[in-house]
């Protein structure tokens, strides 16, 4: 029987039974106050299951695709909690999987769509001119919250992919090809820039190597001093230049160098590093860069195919973005590129103090607290990297990162540049996780770490860094 049917004269008594029994899909339009009562469940309904409204009360076929789209989608959410709870790695692999991400964005901003449109059919099948006056003011604004909850979050959850995805293509597009893990590790070059105002040129101050365990995901992170002298580098063009290690370099314009954090001049500024390391660019790297990795793998007797170079002023924004970090300052310090000639008190030229004690900095302070050297040694300095290091990863809570999750992409793409392929994001994903339950290690090549700072034995240094990744397994002894 269709509705014209039983909105007939004749069919009176059948039309009523049907008001009486089915008053959501066929309602006495000449009471409000059921009219409105009608309103408020078909709002709640299309907020709790889209598509129950129109089911109830008319449009079986859009329907048909919001319950079906509503399916799929707590389908998915049980799928996502029950693999974050049994295989968490899965789920932070795909995380970093680009097409997984652009999947993602297509079918949030898909549902959003859908929400809305599901909100504005609903309001015509609640008919608010039938509805008491203020249950329709009410009614409409109920609609539209629950739209902004609903569809918003979606269209969020869309914009947190699609940034995401975008910023790892940033940040991973220009790299090199796959190195297997070395000897059972991932070795990472870290380099930090200070390239901040008031320096005359980029030097990698702060130089790490993070070596990873490729197996168990244990971490190690060796320290290596900025000025270290006369250290020797792995075969390439560096070692034909220097076969007897680093002596120092003296250029007409230049100026004179001999530490690690000086390989960028020597090789990018004093002469033409892309003779020496050609294929450098074609691998998202650079000659400097590529000088600097040999120098580590020559003091460190390891292979080192990636680095990740982080650079100070994108460093700044990235501490912003986390609302600031808090560090207990040990000692005052100086803000300000150093003295313009020797003697010259700090007074004269520094811009401004870090003042002893625990404050929370912005990220210019946070910068120039991991600056800071000429009143405190590069050692000191170092020490303060590594506080500043877990500083920042303490602030990377769950409600931090989702609160800012847009200044931090757009800081991260500034901050970071790297040669680590994007098909090696999913394996140091999941040992990032693995990480997480074990202690880092960490090997700083300083006097404290009983390193000569002046005449450094590097086949000690080597025989350190393969005692400390490769601890010989205890004999066991026999029972008595």
């Amino acid at each position: 029987m269709s509705v014209a049917d039983i909105t007939r004269p004749r069919a009176g008594a059948s039309r009523t039974r049907l008001i009486q029994e089915r008053p959501m899909r066929f309602p006495d339009t000449r009471s409000r106050a059921l009219m409105s009562r009608r309103g408020w469940w078909l709002v709640g309904l299309n907020f709790l299951i889209p598509g129950s409204a129109q089911a109830v009360a008319g449009g079986r076929r859009l329907a048909h695709i919001g319950l079906g789209a509503t399916l799929a989608m707590w389908l998915l959410v049980i799928a996502g909690v029950v693999t974050a709870v049994l295989w968490p790695g899965v789920l932070f692999v795909l995380g970093t999987n680009p097409f997984f991400l652009l999947a993602a964005q297509v079918l949030l901003a898909g549902y959003a769509l859908l929400w809305a449109v599901l909100t504005v059919d609903t309001l015509r099948l609640v008919r608010l001119v039938k509805t008491a006056p203020f249950a329709r003011v009410g009614i409409a604004i109920l609609a539209i919250v629950l739209l902004v909850v609903s569809g918003g979050t979606a269209a969020y959850g869309a914009t947190l992919a699609g940034t995401t995805r975008t910023t790892l293509g940033d940040i991973f597009g220009q790299s090199g090809p796959v190195v297997p893990p070395s000897n059972g590790y991932y070795n990472i070059l870290l380099l930090g820039a200070d390239s901040g105002e008031g320096r005359d040129s980029m030097r990698f101050d702060s130089i790490s190597v993070v070596s990873v365990n490729a197996e168990t995901g244990a971490t190690t992170i060796t320290g290596i001093p900025r000025d270290m002298p006369n250290f020797p580098f792995a075969p390439g063009p560096m070692q034909d230049k220097y076969p007897n290690g680093h002596e120092g370099f003296a250029h007409p314009t230049c100026g004179w160098g001999s530490g690690v954090n000086q390989l960028r001049t020597e090789v990018e500024v004093c002469q033409d590093g892309s003779l020496l390391y050609p294929d450098a660019a074609d691998n998202g790297s650079a000659p400097g860069i590529e000088a600097t990795k040999d120098a580590a793998e020559g003091i460190l007797g390891i292979e080192i195919p990636y680095y990740v170079f982080v650079d100070m002023h994108g460093f700044a924004s990235l501490v912003d973005a986390l609302g600031g970090v808090e560090i207990d300052v040990a000692e005052r310090l100086p803000k300000g590129g150093g003295p313009a000639y020797d003697g010259q008190p700090v007074d004269e030229w520094a811009i401004g103090w870090i003042e002893p004690g625990l404050q929370r900095m912005d990220g210019d302070t946070a910068q120039w607290y991991a600056r800071s050297r000429y009143t405190t040694s590069d050692f000191d300095r170092m020490e303060r990297q590594r506080i500043l290091q877990q500083a920042i990863l303490a602030q990377f809570t769950p409600q931090t990162v989702l609160t800012n999750f847009q200044q931090l992409a757009v800081a991260g793409a500034d901050l970071i540049e790297t040669d680590i392929p994007d098909e090696l994001l999913p394996t140091l994903s999941e040992l990032a996780l693995k990480a997480r339950e074990l202690p880092v290690t960490t090997i700083e090549l300083t006097p404290q770490g009983g390193i000569d700072e002046y005449n450094p034995d590097y086949p000690y240094i080597r025989e350190l860094i393969q005692q400390t990744l490769y601890p010989p397994t205890p004999t066991p002894t026999p029972e008595g």
